[in-house]
Formats: structure tokens, sequence, C-alpha cells
């Protein structure tokens, strides 16, 4: 069964390249199946909170009858109830394993990849935490979502379950962090679970979040005998010499993740953020870009501007925004990364701003050596330098204090 659908959309072409990993050695609808089931067992970790019809529900099994016509099924639960439903039914949440594995199933079955529409962040409903998620004699480890004055919104590691917490220096945290909590007690409050305690540790672990890895496309070779590296009888810039003695590069575009972004409309939070901000009001500002994150911790550029949002006056807080977003993007690159991530694949653009970012922060805070490895990779992923790394590496060396 082939897919139907059209050309140039970058999440349509990671569906075609899931669909053809799949059936690389499948011929024929039965053989398919076979092949898309073995897929989701294979890659879709169960127990796995999604949702059905907006209801949420935990799956625990996915199945194939060999009735072609009906095609793949999962079991749910819903409290004491346990049900089997059509996978192609299943919503599973945005940047997790088993919404690209449902989306690459859909668009097989001549469906639209549901699974890839960003809902408006914020919205509908969530998998909430139960009693039976915490143990209140020893700690709780919480994934911050989005940070209040006084309550955050928490993701327990490993689930998609959610908790309000509520403690005394909350505003401390950023959304990102994993935290290590003293639980005092536990409640609901209008069918919402809530915890109470005291924050003893905040971390950065950007591996343990459990996010799937921004995506990286293919876009050809970058030659540094294309580039300009000034006039023919000026010496090649000492930062330049290892790049050009490296030689031609693959090149790559970070995939982008917006929630609740609508292209076609021109309907961008990130604008609209931008917007609100150089209007002067910055709490809304701020709200709305953790909603994004709330969404989906993948959005590099909401941890870039909220960097930017508290940069002049808190550094140290705009260099975990910063951090967290750089570490999601390094997720992609591993540590053996020889590619380039050109700023003119518009893409990249959210990545290297969270670098650039970072630097800046470190250089302010007077940690000059790793701003100096920070100017440096930027200048080794985009040679193009649009960010001007290659400035602030000559305002380091003669020790110019940064603005």
């Amino acid at each position: 069964m082939a897919s139907k659908r059209k050309g140039g959309d970058k999440t349509l072409d990671r569906v075609d390249a899931l669909i053809q990993e799949i059936l690389v050695d499948a011929y024929g609808e039965h053989e398919q199946l076979w092949a898309f089931l073995q897929a989701f067992e294979d890659n879709v970790t169960r127990p796995a909170d999604a949702f059905v019809i907006g209801e949420p529900v935990t799956v625990t099994s996915f199945g194939y009858d060999s009735n072609e016509r009906r095609g793949l099924t999962a079991v749910c639960h819903k409290g004491t109830k346990s049900y089997e439903v059509a996978l192609s039914e299943l919503v599973f949440p945005n940047g997790s394993e088993g919404a690209e594995y449902v989306a690459a199933y859909r668009a097989w079955l001549g469906l639209k990849p549901a699974i890839i529409q960003e809902e408006a962040p914020g919205k509908g409903k969530r998998h909430r935490a139960t009693a039976e998620d915490f143990d209140l004699t020893g700690t709780v480890k919480l994934i911050a979502l989005r940070v209040k004055e006084r309550a955050a919104r928490c993701r327990i590691p490993g689930t998609e379950r959610e908790v309000t917490l509520r403690c005394s220096g909350i505003w401390k945290m950023v959304p990102g962090e994993i935290v290590t909590v003293r639980p005092g007690k536990q409640w609901r409050y209008a069918g919402h679970p809530y915890l109470s305690g005291e924050v003893e540790s905040r971390i950065i672990a950007v591996p343990a979040l459990g996010l799937r890895p921004l995506r990286l496309y293919d876009r050809g070779t970058w030659d540094p005998a294309d580039e300009y590296w000034g006039e023919e009888d000026e010496p090649v810039p000492e930062w330049a010499g290892p790049i050009i003695a490296r030689g031609p590069r693959p090149a790559f575009e970070m995939e982008q993740v917006i929630p609740g972004a609508d292209l076609s409309e021109l309907d961008d939070p990130i604008v609209r953020s931008n917007e609100l901000k150089a209007a002067g009001s910055i709490d809304e500002a701020y709200e709305l870009l953790q909603e994004l994150l709330a969404a989906d911790l993948r959005c590099l550029d909401a941890h870039a501007h909220l960097g930017n949002l508290v940069y002049d006056r808190l550094p140290e807080e705009g260099l975990r925004h910063y951090e967290i977003g750089m570490r999601i993007g390094e997720l992609s690159l591993g540590e053996s990364f020889e590619g380039t991530l050109n700023w003119g694949w518009i893409d990249n653009r959210r990545y290297l701003r969270c670098l650039h970012g970072y630097g800046l922060c470190l250089w302010r805070l007077k940690r000059i050596a790793e701003a100096e490895c920070v100017f440096r990779r930027m200048l080794w992923l985009n040679p193009s330098d649009n960010q001007g790394a290659r400035f602030l590496l000559e305002d380091i060396k003669s020790e110019k204090a940064p603005e």
C-alpha cells in the first residue's frame, strides 16, 4: 500500500524515510503489516502514555491477527478498564517514538499523519500523576516543564504523567531541569494532582529527559573552497586555518519544533513572544515561551528566547536556559559530529542561538576558557560566522569586557 502525500514538507520527508526504513525487506500488505508491528514492538517502550479520542490512556501492547482489513491494534488501559483499539487511532505525545511510528503507519494507510499535528500548547487533557507514582518516604525526581512564581508544572521521568509542584524558591527552576524533591504532602484539587515539599537539588541532565533527538536533514556538502576567506594577498585568519585544512564536510539542517505554530496562517508563537517583549509585556512573553516548552521541551527557540529575556539581569539563569537548549541539540550530534550546521539553512539558527547565548553568559560570568571553546565550536559548525564568533574570540584575547 503506497502512502499518498505531497512533497516539499520536512515532516512528510521524515515520515517517508521512516516508512522506507520499516518496509525495506517487506513485500505485500501482509508482510508490511508484520514489519510495522515489529517496528512498534522494537522501538516503542511499554507501558506508554497516549490518547484515544482525546482521553488519556496507557498502552501496554500492540497486535496483528493477520486480518489485513483490521490492521494493527493496541491494548489500552484507562483506570481499571482494558480495551483494544485500532493502532491508527492512538495519539502519542509530540516528540515521542510512538508519535513518529504512528505517523508513519497512518501515512502508509493513506491517512493524514495526524500524530505530527502540533496542538496549541497547554490545550487538551493530560496524563495526571496518581498517589501510586510517589513514595513520600524518600525523594522524588521531577522534570520541570513550566515554572511560575509559586508553582511548577512537572513531569515524572519515564512517563507523561504530570503534577503541580508547590514549594519555596520554585521560581529558580527553569524548564528542562531535573529537580530532586523531598516531598511533604500530596493532594488533588479539581482532579489535578499536587505535591509539596523542599527542592534538594536541580541539575541539567538532558539525556535523562527521555527526548527523541531532533532529526538532521542532509543538505549536501560544505566545501571551504567555495567560501570567501579574504583577499588573495591577505593571510588566512588563524581561526579559519584548521577549518580550511579539514576540507569538504557534510552539511545538515536540524529539525525545528515549534508546538502550535501554523505556518500556513503565519501564526508563529515565537514571533508573538517577540512582539510581546517589544511591547513591554515581558511576563506574557515569558509565559508563552514556557507554554511551548511544556508542550515539547525540544523547542530550542523557546530556550534561546527565555535566555534572552533574562540575559541582562540574570546571566546565571540565562546560562541554564541556553545550556538546556544547547544540550538538547547535542542529542542529535553525538560526540563525533564532523559536519556543518550552516546559518543559511534556517532551522539551524535555533541551535546556533543557544550556543551563542551560552558562550556570552560564560564570558560574562568570567568563565573565559569555556566561552572560548563555545565560540570556536560555533565557527567549526558555521564557518560563514553570521553571529560574529570570530570577533568575540578577538575581544576575549584582548581581554575586552563583554557588553
